[in-house]
């Protein structure tokens, strides 16, 4: 699990080494204060040193510390627990008076508004008393990009997804005026879904006083480390780092693809542009990447990196007999067992018993023979008597229904949206899933966690749809307008547009999953049914757009039914 403190030791110890010559001057701060008619004596504290907190200390009656995971130059970083939603959160607190208090919490304030799912959310931006408190997220399920490279190089599939969703997500954050200028391998989380988040978007640098003449390039850069890194499991800088050996002194910076063999050509590529700039992509005359735009759009513009196609797994030794062609007659090879010599079948049985088999054998298979030949002939003459002869009946092929029907398309009369737990996602669009319309549609929200829709923020969504009569519904054929990740739909027979019952209590027809903008849901066999509740419990990855915000959510432009 990670460790979601926002700061790794290394990292802390290098932050401060570049802080020891700050001088922090010590001034007494004298106040006057009346407590219920008494007067407090005054008190005195060096500024911007860091306050004595311990475990079980609460702040604002809600946010109980339980862990200190940082302490350095005069602020602290805590895992503790908001008592009110009894929830995990993470807590960096400062002394009102440290020289970095007011740039903590515009950083924090404005990390706060962008609301962007690809980065860890910040909850809270407090000054309260002496204190200033700055209360974020905490994912249990998420993993370190520390602890993932602790383990080896990622798979080139893994690694396109990271730089692909790091970039864009840092592109994003730019345009509205927000930089990272701290983008380490303990700043970004891995969800158990595969989802890359960050974590201190500008905050953590404010923490430490780090700002940047060119933020764009900084954080660029910082992405091709991180790719370089996923690549070669090496840091692409001399000194060693983030639990990662460096590269060997004095041989300047090695494209990961000499580094390590068998690394991908294009991210290879990519990493350099985005890392050095400056001669290293010299012979393919490529030109450096200077923003996160730029480096989104040369990720985009590259073959997709698909993920590894599954080993296959050879059946197991008992399936094999020996009379497979190659192995009557010889010794098979059981690993772990002495080999023995297989006996020759025996001859042809020419004994006085034998010949006894034979005959019998051979009566047999007359009379066989005799009996087959009747029951042809009675067939022959069933076909000469009238059908409605007491005791004989015909029945034809048309009669049995033994030929598949041809599907039939069932129209659709009205469609209604179906939110059980009363959130509804675009009601009055409902109706754009049936229209004929390719440019017309209903969408969901935005999510921040996916594409699996989590339990206890919503268990799905969905259109119920009227067929008019009670029909036999056999498949459904859907139009989508974003592809990627995946998208979970399932059909359901319910009662009525309004449902009455729960999902669970619902006669399944069909479900299945895509990652395209089309899915075609097939049932095992018809289900007779007017109303067809359409439900969905996953969505892709999609860019925010003039309707929502960028995260988890899917539209549906087109359903058909046929029966």
């Amino acid at each position: 699990m990670a460790d979601n403190s926002g700061d790794d030791p290394l990292a802390a110890q290098a932050d401060k080494a570049a802080t020891d010559g700050e001088a922090h001057a010590d001034e007494a701060a004298e106040q006057d204060a009346h407590d219920r008619g008494g007067e407090r004596k005054n008190r005195e504290r060096p500024t911007g040193t860091t306050l004595e907190l311990h475990s079980g200390h609460t702040l604002a009656r809600r946010y109980r510390l339980e862990e200190c995971v940082t302490r350095l130059d005069g602020f602290s970083s805590w895992r503790a627990v908001d008592e009110k939603l009894r929830r995990a959160v993470g807590v960096h607190i400062l002394p009102a008076d440290h020289p970095r208090t007011r740039s903590v919490l515009a950083a924090a304030r404005s990390a706060a508004l962008l609301g962007d799912p690809r980065f860890v959310q910040v909850l809270d931006a407090v000054e309260e008393d002496d204190l200033v408190y700055v209360v974020h997220e905490w994912l249990p399920d998420a993993t370190e990009l520390t602890a993932l490279l602790a383990e080896g190089p990622l798979e080139a599939h893994d690694a396109y997804q990271l730089v692909s969703q790091l970039s864009q997500a840092m592109a994003a954050a730019h345009r509205e005026g927000l930089a990272h200028l701290r983008l380490t391998p303990g700043a970004v989380l891995r969800s158990s879904t595969g989802q890359y988040r960050i974590r201190g978007l500008a905050v953590n640098a404010a923490l430490r006083g780090i700002s940047a003449d060119r933020p764009q390039r900084t954080d660029t850069e910082a992405i091709g480390a991180l790719l370089y890194a996923a690549l070669t499991q090496r840091w692409p800088y001399e000194s060693d780092a983030y639990g990662l050996s460096g590269l060997p002194k004095g041989v300047g910076l090695l494209a990961p693809d000499q580094v390590r063999a068998g690394v991908h050509r294009g991210l290879s590529e990519l990493a350099m542009r985005a890392l050095v700039n400056d001669g290293a992509t010299a012979s393919r005359q490529e030109l450096p990447l200077t923003t996160p735009d730029e480096l989104a759009k040369a990720v985009a513009a590259m073959p997709r990196v698909r993920p590894p196609e599954p080993a296959f797994t050879a059946p197991p030794e008992y399936q094999r007999t020996t009379y497979q062609q190659g192995t009557y007659g010889r010794a098979s090879a059981h690993p772990g067992r002495p080999t023995q010599p297989v006996t020759m079948p025996p001859a042809p049985l020419e004994s006085r018993t034998g010949k006894l088999l034979k005959w019998t054998v051979s009566a047999l298979l007359i009379a066989a023979l005799g009996l087959g030949s009747w029951q042809i002939a009675d067939k022959l003459l069933d076909r000469g008597r009238p059908t409605d002869e007491p005791g004989n009946s015909r029945t034809t092929d048309e009669e049995r229904n033994d030929k598949p029907k041809k599907p039939v398309p069932l129209a659709i009369q009205n469609a209604r949206e179906f939110a059980p737990d009363g959130t509804a996602q675009n009601a009055e669009d409902a109706g754009n899933t049936h229209d004929d319309d390719a440019g017309s549609f209903w969408r969901t929200n935005s999510f921040r966690d996916g594409p699996d829709l989590h339990p206890k923020v919503k268990k799905g969504v969905g259109i119920v749809y009227d067929l008019g009569t009670e029909q036999d519904v056999t498949s459904a054929a859907i139009a989508l307008r974003y592809g990627g990740d995946y998208t979970k739909i399932a059909l359901y027979a319910t009662d009525s547009l309004s449902p009455s019952g729960s999902v669970d209590s619902m006669k399944k027809i069909a479900d299945g999953q895509s990652s395209a903008t089309s899915l075609t849901l097939t049932a095992t066999e018809p289900v007779r049914s007017r109303y067809v509740l359409l439900w969905m419990t996953a969505m892709p990855y999609a860019p925010d757009n003039n309707f929502s915000s960028a995260g988890y959510k899917q539209a549906i432009t087109d359903v058909k039914f046929t029966g």
